[in-house]
């Protein structure tokens, strides 16, 4: 399941830049109808602008008489489609039926009226001498814009009710399935219920994806989407963690492993309820009362009214939100990861800005006494001097905490940690797993201090959220690899829990990786440009990068269900397994792209995956052609019709590997990631009837040598 939050989405949801990977390419019919409804308002308000403002000439040319009279009937056209959006809403949606048809009804006899107050048609002709037209009406049509807009407006208060409506459903139905999920005892029962979750969070992506990309407060679109980051990465690890339950269910660690997914996940099911209706939690608090360059900014704008009025402001109101915004900079001079240096400068600046005040309080006090030239320059140059004094803070403290930041990033960019935590873990070594778990913890609360640090100089808050997106990331991942990497050294030769442990460290890694794009947009705010975004170096465009995002969720899935099949299968060394479990790999690798992750980089890293990912799909279909010949004749048209779909999708996708891209990057990879969708989907069906077909050729063998051997001992009888 973003794609990360940037300065509206950036680092923390990954591809999360607004639909994150969490989101998808599928669109219910819901929200096409509404998106349809807020596409048709926009030409419908330009052209009863245009309607409204024309010019009462007394002479009008048959050229302004058709263009009037097509205005009128694009108008009516316009409201025709609109209407029928609004009715196909009405009616999904009965309880608010009523309400939606009467606005339906109120548009289309606006439209009407708009359209004949237009034709001109006979305006000429000797006959027409009494018509009632726009130009012997004008309050007509004026009257009746003012009503379609109003119906407009309406559909589409109620069909945004509706949506809401369909999100909260939507969160419940997947809360209801993680309950079960959680409560499973049983290996088939949970792949059952696992793949309902899947269909059900897929269903939940698309829904709050268009929210999301909805959104007109970029704040809200920050938060919508590292919640949604944090449910797209979960539910990949919810799998792991609770197969490692399964298969070790007297494991504490894995138990407590499994807990800390769930945990989050509903946190996050929570917070997108919490956005798209508007309500905020109890206790929470305004994250702008947190960050020091929201509190300078402010700061600055009250000192800067004192030269349009002396009263306005009081001294004492002044020195309290001084003192509580030099009071946030200990979170720097008290932490021990800030230089000397640094801490010195950041002290040193305070000093100078409360003298500064004290200055300004002084000046500010004569002026308010007698108003005189000199005063007045006195005043303006305090201003100027505390001014100058915060703004070098600011950069002192963006200095600092950047500085910070990059130097852990690069330190840990090679992940030194986390590969010994996996190498105690496979050698069952338990003091290793201390001492590492113990390095592990202390790079994590670094991790957090660092993310509390770049907080403060965020600059905006939609990268405020993004920064408490990755404190919050690090303080709950870092202890989920150690509960993870615990229950691998306790049960040092089990595959499931070294896979678990390894999704654990990959989304490590992965909001390492984000904290690169995180500093960048931090500094290009800085430095006063809007954050530029990273990622997909070969799909420049937002909208590509988002589409592709929404492409990856439901290939992501599909590797987690191939993962199901193939853990089923007692011979993990099978020819048909190996080469499932290669094409699942590099599927997952490609789903990673979707995100903005991964060692696919660009788009001709892609192809070079998608052409080994189709070689590697004809191999399984040859090994799986081999397994048929030990089949009966129904057993194995049933197969080879299977691997009858899959040849085809893998030579399709060779052939659009092959095909020039001429400029059409994103087209290329648009097809490409579709079709590996289905060559997925089909790897699924064809592991799952494999295994059946195996199974049932085992069962049968057994059942002839119990025969034999029953028919040797009443022979010897």
């Amino acid at each position: 399941m973003a794609a990360s939050p940037g300065p509206a989405g950036g680092a923390a949801a990954g591809a999360v830049h607004g639909s994150g990977p969490f989101g998808l390419a599928f669109d219910s019919g819901l929200e096409i109808k509404t998106r349809s409804v807020e596409q048709t308002l926009l030409p419908l308000v330009s052209q009863i602008t245009t309607l409204i403002n024309h010019k009462d000439n007394t002479k009008k040319s048959d050229k302004t008489l058709q263009a009037i009279q097509r205005v009128g009937q694009a108008v009516n056209l316009a409201v025709g489609r609109f209407v029928k959006v609004g009715e196909a809403i009405a009616n999904e949606n009965w309880d608010l039926k009523e309400e939606i048809n009467i606005a339906c009804i109120e548009a289309k006899q606006a439209g009407e009226t708009i359209a004949a107050l237009t034709d001109m048609s006979s305006l000429n002709r000797p006959e027409s001498d009494g018509q009632i037209t726009i130009f012997t009406d004008k309050t007509g049509v004026i009257k009746a814009a003012r009503l379609l807009l109003s119906s407009v407006t309406k559909v589409l208060l109620l069909a945004d009710r509706v949506v809401i409506k369909q999100i909260i459903r939507s969160r419940n139905k997947v809360l209801a399935t993680m309950e079960r999920l959680e409560k499973v005892n049983n290996f088939q029962e949970f792949v059952q219920i696992f793949s309902q979750f899947g269909n059900e969070m897929v269903e939940f992506a698309h829904l709050t994806g268009d929210r999301q990309n909805d959104l007109k407060d970029e704040k809200k679109k920050a938060k919508m989407a590292a919640a949604r980051a944090v449910l797209e990465k979960c539910t990949m690890m919810l799998l792991t963690a609770s197969k490692t339950c399964l298969r070790h269910p007297n494991c504490e660690s894995a138990h407590k492993n499994k807990e800390g997914v769930f945990d989050r996940m509903k946190v996050a099911l929570d917070k997108v309820i919490e956005i798209v209706t508007e309500c905020k939690a109890n206790g929470e608090t305004d994250i702008s009362s947190i960050s020091i360059f929201t509190g300078i900014k402010e700061f600055k704008m009250n000192i800067e009214t004192l030269r349009e009025n002396l009263y306005f402001q009081s001294k004492e109101t002044l020195s309290a939100m001084l003192d509580a915004l030099l009071e946030r900079t200990e979170d720097f001079t008290d932490s021990a990861y800030t230089s000397h240096e640094h801490r010195e400068r950041i002290l040193e600046l305070s000093a100078q800005a409360r003298m500064e005040l004290q200055q300004l309080i002084s000046v500010w006090i004569e002026a308010q006494r007698k108003k005189t030239k000199s005063i007045d320059e006195e005043l303006e140059l305090a201003i100027l001097k505390i001014s100058h004094s915060l703004n070098e803070l600011k950069k002192e403290l963006h200095s600092t905490a950047v500085q910070l930041a990059a130097d852990l990033v690069k330190y840990h960019a090679d992940h030194v940690v986390l590969k010994a935590l996996k190498l105690t873990g496979v050698e069952g070594n338990l003091e290793g797993l201390a001492e590492y778990a113990c390095k592990l913890s202390e790079q994590k609360e670094r991790l957090v201090e660092t993310c509390r640090l770049l907080r403060h100089v965020s600059g905006t808050e939609p990268l405020e959220i993004t920064c408490i997106h990755a404190e919050e990331t690090f303080q709950v991942t870092g202890q989920q690899i150690i509960s993870a990497a615990e229950t691998l050294t306790l049960h040092p030769s089990s595959k499931i829990a070294k896979e678990n442990l390894d999704v654990f460290c990959e989304a490590w890694e992965s909001q390492i990786s984000d904290m690169l794009t995180l500093l960048r947009e931090i500094n290009d705010v800085f430095e006063g440009r809007r954050g530029e975004k990273y990622g997909y170096l070969s799909l420049p465009k937002p909208m590509e990068q988002a589409k592709i995002a929404k492409l990856g969720l439901k290939l992501g899935l599909l590797t987690s269900d191939a993962n199901c099949e193939i853990e089923k299968w007692e011979d993990q060394e099978n020819e048909v397994v190996r080469y499932g479990r290669n094409m699942s790999s590099m599927a997952y690798s490609l789903y990673l792209f979707t995100r903005g992750e991964g060692p696919i980089k660009t788009s001709q890293d892609l192809i070079h995956q998608l052409e080994v990912f189709a070689e590697e799909g004809l191999k399984l279909a040859s090994s799986v052609q081999a397994f048929s010949k030990q089949l009966k004749d129904d057993d194995k048209l049933m197969l080879l019709l299977e691997i009858n779909k899959l040849v085809p999708l893998c030579h399709q996708l060779q052939a659009v590997t092959k095909t020039p891209s001429q400029n059409q990057v994103f087209l290329k990879v648009d097809k490409s990631i579709t079709k590996t969708r289905c060559i997925m989907a089909t790897l699924v069906q064809l592991l799952s009837l494999c295994y059946k077909l195996l199974k049932k050729i085992q069962m049968e063998n057994n059942r002839w040598v119990s025969v034999t051997n029953k028919d040797s001992v009443d022979g010897k009888t």
